[in-house]
């Protein structure tokens, strides 16, 4: 290796992180497409399929389109591996080069990225408009380049990160199992789960963060067996979290990681730190390194190795056509968990901060500014458009955050139906039942597709909160599955139940080779 010192331009830097933060905001990682594409193949489970189908469109149209995976276009992590023989020419520090870098992405006119950071967690939470600041953690190392490791990691996900300190003789296995099988689906399944064991209570976060970011190997690995415990650990969690029977968005299914990664650090001897953070569906990640010759050229990805999958193979059976424009009460009534629904129509948007405002006027006796009676509202915080688009890619967010806000909002409304991601909470299903008000799922990593099926938007409310605003959206066709019905039976509790005991039924049938 050339072990002098190398210049490279602070610019370099920044556009580098720009263009990569662009590149992976449309485009998947192709190895998370291939064991993806295994999975829907072999996947069993209708509504599992449905959902697996969905986001490999999804992410089909989103890499021809240049437009957004996910509207959660997520919080920047860069991981640096600074070599020692490496000049950085910049006046600006390093922070400030990837955060210039973060800028520019997220405001390119072409394909604007949702800005989601705000300023202040504890109090005003004002949002910086750029989705800066990125986390930045730099290594100083050997050598004479940069490799940076850029993620844009989605709160759903992030959310469900958890931290641990076992005894040093407890099992970190069950221990995962256990807190995954907790963590419900505002995760996104199917991704992966990431476990950092060692270290100190940041390391172990730090280890779990960057492995994920590694490239996608099970198959291979199990093919030619573990050769140590970290690998042995890997297999083993990959079949016992996918016996879970979690699934496709926590639909019920056979596949709920297509990877575990797992790191190890030396730790002192009364510990055992443990950490376990889900990666999404949306999955987004790129290592680059720079050499001092100029920013990176990066090239799309083949896109035949996405698989053809239409709108035909994910609706050909089993449908139920919905006008929002005429539904009754008596007809969401009917509705029953698993069965899938195209919306057409006039719908609301709202999430948490619009729902904050609604409830504090409706506390103060005061009016709401939309009529919410009969309607349906769909929790969702779009991507701002661009060119003829409408809206941007506009997938849902993770309903359990309005779950305080539901019985006063169904009670005082007139609220017909939610529209939202993953599971509800046991307080908002007995508001579900008391006020029969179904509530729905879109899939969760399926954003740019479901922008398709919106033909038109307005803000009718909230205009301040930006993409927190209140929208009316006009749609066609909008893929939903019903998750909750008017009785409270709850595909996310029924889905994985029942595929938990189809996976050990088959284990023991195979075990003594029936």
């Amino acid at each position: 290796m050339d072990k002098k010192t190398r210049t490279i331009a602070g610019k370099d830097i920044t556009k580098s992180v720009a263009d990569a933060l662009q590149y992976i905001s449309y485009y998947h990682p192709p190895d998370y497409i291939r064991y993806l594409s295994q999975a829907y193949a072999r996947e069993q489970s209708p509504s599992a399929k449905n959902a697996i189908g969905q986001i490999l469109l999804n992410s089909r149209l989103a890499a021809f389109g240049r437009r957004p995976i996910c509207q959660d276009t997520g919080l920047v992590v860069v991981f640096a591996k600074v070599g020692m023989g490496v000049r950085i020419k910049s006046t600006a520090s390093f922070a400030d080069l990837v955060n210039e870098g973060v800028r520019r992405a997220y405001l390119d006119p072409d394909n604007p990225l949702r800005p989601s950071i705000v300023s202040d967690p504890l109090a005003a939470r004002l949002n910086t408009r750029d989705n800066t600041p990125a986390v930045v953690h730099v290594d100083l190392v050997q050598g004479n380049q940069i490799e940076i490791t850029i993620a844009a990691k989605g709160g759903g996900s992030e959310n469900k990160a958890r931290f641990t300190t076992l005894n040093p003789s407890a099992s970190v296995a069950d221990w995962v199992v256990d807190t995954v099988s907790t963590l419900g689906s505002g995760w996104c399944p199917p991704g992966l789960i990431s476990v950092g064991i060692g270290g100190s209570a940041e390391k172990a976060m730090l280890l779990a963060k960057e492995a994920m970011n590694e490239p996608i190997d099970m198959s291979d690995l199990i093919g030619r067996g573990p050769s140590c415990a970290e690998e042995a650990l890997r297999i083993e969690l990959y079949e016992r979290i996918n016996a879970l029977g979690i699934g496709a968005q926590g639909l019920g299914g056979l596949t709920t990681v297509v990877d575990v990664k797992v790191a190890t650090y030396p730790t002192h001897v009364a510990s055992k730190p443990v950490a376990l953070i889900p990666q999404c569906a949306a999955n987004r990640h790129l290592t680059f390194t720079l050499d001092g010759s100029g920013p990176i050229r990066l090239e799309p990805p083949g896109l035949s190795e996405w698989p053809q999958i239409g709108h035909e193979d994910l609706h050909a059976t089993g449908v139920r056509r919905v006008n929002l424009n005429a539904v009754t009460k008596e007809e969401t009534a009917s509705w029953r968990c698993g069965e899938t629904l195209l919306l057409s129509g006039k719908m609301l948007t709202s999430r948490d901060a619009a729902h904050q405002r609604m409830v504090d006027l409706i506390d103060a006796g005061k009016p709401l500014p939309i009529d919410l009676r009969a309607r349906v509202i769909y929790y969702v915080g779009p991507v701002r458009a661009v060119r003829d688009e409408v809206v941007g890619p506009a997938g849902p967010t993770t309903s359990s955050r309005m779950d305080g806000f539901t019985d006063k909002i169904l009670a005082e409304t007139g609220l017909f139906a939610m529209v939202g991601k993953a599971e509800r909470g046991p307080a908002a299903i007995e508001s579900i039942v008391r006020h029969k008000a179904p509530y729905l799922i879109a899939v969760g990593g399926a954003a740019y597709l479901i922008s398709k099926s919106i033909k038109a938007a307005r803000i009718v409310a909230f205009e301040d909160l930006g993409m927190e605003a209140i929208y009316e959206f006009e749609v066609q066709d909008m893929p939903v599955i019903m998750a909750v019905d008017v009785e409270g039976n709850s595909i996310h509790n029924s889905g994985p139940l029942e595929w938990r005991k189809r996976m050990a039924a088959d284990s023991i049938a195979r075990g003594i080779g029936v």
